[in-house]
C-alpha cells in the first residue's frame, strides 16, 4: 500500500511543479482575462493520458504502478477541473462571457477530443 502511495505522490509533485510553471510562464505571455494556463494544462495532461493508454495498449491494464504514477498521480497533479470551473465563473462575473464560453468549449473539445483520437482504438 505505501509503494502505491508513493506513485501517486511522486507523479502527483511532478504535475503539480509542472502545472506551476505553465501559470508562471503563461503570465508573462497572456495579457487577456482568458485562462490560457489553466487550458494549456487540462490539454497536456489529456494529451499524456491520451498517449499513455495508446501506447501501452493492454499493458496499460495490468501496470497498476504506471497507473497510478501517471494517470492518477501526474495528471492529477498537472490537470486541474477545480480551477477550470473557478476561472470560468470568474470570467462570467466580470463580465468575460465570451471568453467563458470559449473557455468552456476549447477545453471541453481539446480534451475530450485528444482522449478520444488517442484511445480510439483501444475499445
Amino acid at each position: 500500500m505505501l509503494s502505491k502511495l508513493l506513485y501517486v505522490f511522486i507523479g502527483g509533485g511532478i504535475g503539480s511543479v509542472l502545472r506551476f510553471g505553465i501559470s508562471l510562464l503563461m503570465m508573462n505571455v497572456n495579457k487577456t482575462a482568458f485562462p490560457a494556463a489553466t487550458l494549456i494544462s487540462n490539454f497536456l495532461s489529456c494529451l499524456v493520458l491520451g498517449l499513455t493508454v495508446f501506447l501501452l495498449g493492454e499493458k496499460f491494464n495490468s501496470e497498476i504502478s504506471i497507473r497510478l504514477l501517471i494517470l492518477t498521480g501526474f495528471c492529477g497533479g498537472f490537470s486541474t477541473f477545480s480551477a477550470f470551473g473557478f476561472e470560468t465563473i470568474e470570467l462570467i462575473r466580470t463580465g468575460n462571457t465570451m471568453y467563458a464560453v470559449l473557455n468552456i468549449l476549447l477545453s471541453l473539445s481539446l480534451c475530450l477530443g485528444i482522449i478520444y483520437f488517442l484511445t480510439r482504438s483501444q475499445s
